[in-house]
């Protein structure tokens, strides 16, 4: 079964295109991580519509609504009854297809997933009384099976709904990942299919109508989704935003945290934002009365945000009281990294069995390689080593060594070459097929540095005295002027935790991601502006690891006052 809307030869001309065919080869995968296919409950569908205001009370028919991946029906089966339940009210009964043709258009590029929603349509239409001629003809209009990003869709939408692919990069044929890259230009760096989704489904926007989706919220803080907000900063409005964090908003687990947002074209400056919905019906259908009324009650349930977007800056979407001192630290003190300071991560090797064993086990010359650090080695708050090295390719220089100079490296890597030369990496460069992903620099051993792991729930920042390299589960600080005890102090404080719980992606269970571009965001005053007394306070503080003393010697270092002190005792709930 298709409709006559199957992969038109208008999109991708001619069977024999490569587009068509790696569109075609994503239309047949199977798998439903894959296809990036993650199902949301029916309470939360039914929430999303009543909050876009794709309510049954209105002639629904006059309006048209766009679902961008409608996969098993989640968002498109309750908004078609909702469509019908209207038109019952305000349309004229023998003129289905007339007035109903224009109201949906669902896409779907999986084949079988696109076969089994058009039956499912079908029967929802026969069911509801509409003739079986009016019903294949309704589902023939409405639904395209095609790939959202590459297909003709003509007219705007009054509201674009839905739970868009959550796809990586890496799954994506090389063609059609470029041919995106053409076509949209927030699939930026390492974004997720669903930005383009979004970019795409905002510029089918009508001049009154409201895109809501849920998806992951890494796009709002994290590099990758900067283009996508300087769009919506720029053009559009993010009108409501409620975080999903520990609901069980989709009938599986994910990883990372989603977020409902409502974005509509009319210019305004504040959000509505709601947090940790309870998902029952009741609950929820409250919650959107109230996101979508005139006059709101902000009882702590729903927060009202102002300026959320600032050109492609990360949003900052908590409450007020804490963005003020976020604001009014950025206002007054350098980032991290201009003070002195510099950030980044340990070494990726791309295949650790070969690369990276016992220290002590490694045959190879003894400067080729280095003692390893790794997430075990901390777990403590010290480092307890526990006897791991890596294998070092690179020399002083930051060029792979001869490998006829060193035998025994020579032998060792040859001995695991098809694990070693099986990387992507080694099969672009075929002849620096024993480099490691990332350079090692040696000198990084043997400088002092602060070991941060990636994912936790508090900071766990540790220092290591210039003995060990640190693997890529960890990040690194290093200091030319700020005494690293005293930066230790700095980055076990609640301030410092503000500013990553702020511009990081939450994770299941409430971790918070220490990656260097959230550790990056840190302000933080130079050295030499912190007094003598104050040094000897921090420095002792991260010595001990003692975070009472921590956190007072840095309210003092930032001149906190009471109220701000009481807010991040409140909210980062420090004791």
């Amino acid at each position: 079964m298709t409709s006559h809307h199957a992969f038109t030869q208008a999109s991708l001309p001619g069977l024999e295109d490569p587009l068509l065919a790696a569109s075609e080869s994503l239309a047949s995968q199977g798998s439903v991580d894959e296809r990036g296919a993650i199902f949301t409950r029916s309470k939360v569908v039914e929430f999303i519509l009543d909050l876009c205001g794709y309510t049954a009370d209105l002639p629904l028919h006059r309006f048209r609504l766009l679902e961008p991946s409608s996969g098993a029906g989640d968002f498109l089966l309750p908004a078609i009854r909702r469509l019908l339940a209207a038109w019952r009210t305000h349309g004229t009964v023998d003129q289905a297809v007339a007035e109903l043709g224009d109201a949906i258009r669902a896409v779907e590029l999986h084949r079988t997933t696109y076969d089994v929603i058009f039956e499912a349509v079908l029967q929802l239409l026969r069911q509801s009384g509409i003739a079986p001629q009016d019903a294949r003809a309704l589902a023939d209009r409405w639904l395209i099976r095609d790939d959202f990003l590459l297909t003709p869709i003509h007219g705007q939408f009054d509201f674009v709904v839905g739970n868009p692919p959550y796809v990586r990069q890496e799954l994506i044929p090389a063609v059609l990942l470029a041919e995106y890259r053409r076509l949209y230009r927030t699939l930026y760096d390492r974004a997720d299919l669903y930005v383009p989704f979004m970019e795409r489904s905002l510029s089918l926007l009508s001049a009154t109508g409201c895109l809501a989706f849920i998806c992951s919220d890494r796009w709002m803080k994290n590099r990758y989704g900067g283009p996508l907000r300087e769009l919506i900063a720029r053009d559009f409005h993010l009108r409501t935003y409620v975080d999903m964090t520990d609901t069980p908003a989709f009938t599986s687990d994910v990883i990372a945290y989603p977020a409902i947002t409502v974005i509509s074209r009319n210019r305004e400056d504040v959000t509505r934002a709601a947090y940790r919905p309870q998902i029952n019906t009741e609950a929820l259908t409250r919650l959107a009365k109230a996101l979508r009324s005139a006059e709101c009650e902000l009882d702590g349930t729903i927060r009202e945000l102002k300026t959320v977007t600032n050109g492609d800056e990360p949003w900052l979407l908590e409450a007020e009281d804490r963005t003020a001192i976020i604001r009014r630290l950025e206002g007054r003190f350098p980032l991290l990294e201009d003070v002195g300071c510099k950030v980044g991560i340990g070494v990726a090797t791309g295949a650790d069995k070969a690369f990276i064993a016992d220290y002590d086990s490694l045959d190879v010359e003894l400067d080729r390689k280095l003692p390893l650090a790794t997430t075990r080695d901390i777990t403590s708050g010290e480092v307890r080593w526990q006897g791991q090295g890596v294998i070092n390719p690179f020399d002083s220089t930051g060029k792979l060594v001869d490998l006829a100079c060193y035998p025994r490296l020579e032998r060792y890597l040859n001995q695991r070459r098809d694990t070693i030369a099986n990387r992507h990496c080694a099969k672009k460069s075929p002849a620096n097929w024993y480099r490691t992903i990332d350079r090692i620099t040696p000198a990084l051993a043997y400088t002092p540095k602060l070991l941060i792991p990636d994912i936790k729930g508090e900071a766990h920042i540790v220092f290591e005295e210039g003995r060990l390299y640190p693997h890529h589960n960890l990040y690194y600080v290093t200091s030319e002027s700020w005494e690293l005890r005293a930066l230790q102090a700095v980055l076990l404080s609640s301030i410092s935790r503000l500013f990553i719980a702020t511009y990081s992606t939450k994770m299941r269970g409430g971790f918070l991601r220490f990656q260097a571009q959230y550790l990056r965001r840190i302000r933080i005053p130079h050295w030499s502006e912190v007094p003598q007394t104050l040094r000897a306070e921090l420095m002792e503080a991260g010595l001990q690891r003692d975070i009472g003393a921590c956190n007072r010697a840095t309210y003092q270092l930032y001149g906190l006052s009471a109220p701000e002190i009481a807010v991040l005792e409140k909210e980062c709930h420090v004791t």
